[in-house]
């Protein structure tokens, strides 16, 4: 008889899959719009709108507030906000609460980051102009890597499904470390200073039992205005704000409305999903080919993502994977065969939306540079989409581990 933990989880681990998968079609739509707009008699119009200026200058730093600025700076806080509190509930009450859960997807991650890092280095050269961007191919996009496993359907285990989710969500928990470490210049001490000071006032919040959710988005809004002040990427704030929010472990009902964290987390899904990252998608991935010939992809930075997206991500996660297996570190997941977990490696070299977010805190105000991230990024990541499903496609299947 199934158990009412397992029942809930199952429920829980069903219903978000089934969220990530239409929020990943509708990332890949938006995505192709973006490009259709940009290489359309609408180019004007769509590259004018995200470059409109809306209104005051809040960060003397990056200037006067533009469309885009708002989706990449603002609305991609509340994306940031419910990565982090998927990474606490991973943590706290979900797949990565224990040791033995936590070991292969860390070792994953890390190979899955550390790989293609050095495989962007050694194809750009080590020039000095480009090193900014060693971080662009270390990214995992999970939206869109689920929306490719949704086209598979019961193809592929759910056992993998799970796997490439708590990667993703590690490889999340990088690169928020990435951009807060190396991203953030000139610091602001006086607005730094009162980050701190609200941040205290959450985490003040959280110890003496308040689980009402209006405080702690009142304080997220306010450190997130800190934040942008201070010159640390303004949506480090939402992961911040995440890490400070209560949670309930309830393994027996994991969407009891007793846990504030889920029920926040919950409440943002939707929106994320189907509202913020398209929007991200469509405003990031225009680039206008126009003029350009097939020598781009030759260049530097366009081979050293794409190359590193493609082949980075599946040396590293893949032969990290075999690695902790032989070692007898880890246990490979289960009832998958090795040729899926190969195409599962693969899917990892999607990285559209946080490569193409990294990528433009790389190479800020750079357009021409910030296209050939594009093409790069988006060659990269199709590449792989296309490989991983064709192999996860045609693999046999293996039921027996």
């Amino acid at each position: 008889m199934t158990s009412r933990k397992t029942r809930g989880y199952a429920s829980v681990l069903r219903d978000f899959l089934a969220g990530e998968a239409m929020g990943g079609i509708a990332l890949i739509a938006a995505a192709a719009l973006a490009l259709v707009a940009a290489n359309s008699p609408l180019a004007a119009l769509y590259f004018g709108a995200l470059h409109f200026e809306t209104g005051p200058v809040i960060a003397p730093a990056i200037g006067a507030m533009t469309l885009h600025l708002w989706i990449n700076d603002g609305l991609m806080a509340l994306f940031f906000l419910l990565v982090g509190l998927e990474i606490k509930r991973e943590l706290v009450d979900g797949q990565l609460a224990s040791p033995e859960r936590r070991r292969l997807p860390i070792i994953a991650a890390a190979a899955g980051m550390i790989c293609p890092a050095i495989l962007y280095l050694a194809i750009t050269g080590g020039a000095a102009d480009l090193r900014a961007g060693w971080a662009i191919p270390a990214a995992t996009d999970i939206a869109f890597a689920i929306g490719v496993l949704a086209l598979l359907g019961p193809r592929v285990p759910a056992s993998l499904k799970l796997f490439l989710t708590t990667v993703a969500i590690v490889d999340d928990m990088g690169a928020v470390a990435i951009i807060a470490l190396f991203y953030s210049h000139g610091l602001v001490l006086l607005a730094l200073a009162g980050a701190v000071i609200v941040m205290g006032g959450l985490f003040a919040m959280n110890r003496l039992g308040v689980v009402r959710l209006w405080p702690y988005l009142a304080g997220f809004a306010l450190l997130w205005l800190l934040v942008l002040l201070s010159g640390i990427h303004a949506t480090i704030a939402g992961v911040v704000t995440a890490m400070l929010i209560p949670v309930r472990c309830s393994p027996g009902a994991p969407d009891s409305a007793e846990s504030p964290l889920h029920r926040l987390e919950h409440a943002l899904n939707p929106w994320v999903a189907y509202g913020v990252v398209p929007l991200f998608g469509f405003a990031n991935a225009g680039v206008a080919l126009t003029g350009l010939s097939a020598s781009i992809l030759a260049e530097p930075l366009v081979l050293g993502i794409a190359l590193a997206l493609f082949f980075g991500k599946q040396i590293g996660i893949f032969g990290s994977i075999r690695l902790a297996v032989r070692l007898g570190i880890a246990r490979a997941p289960g009832k998958a065969s090795w040729t899926q977990i190969y195409g599962v490696a693969l899917l990892a070299g999607i990285g559209f939306t946080m490569s193409l977010f990294i990528g433009g805190l790389a190479f800020p105000g750079n357009a021409a540079v910030m296209d050939a991230v594009k093409i790069g990024v988006l060659a990269g990541s199709i590449l792989s989409a296309i490989a991983g499903f064709l192999v996860l496609r045609f693999a046999p299947r293996s039921w027996g581990r």
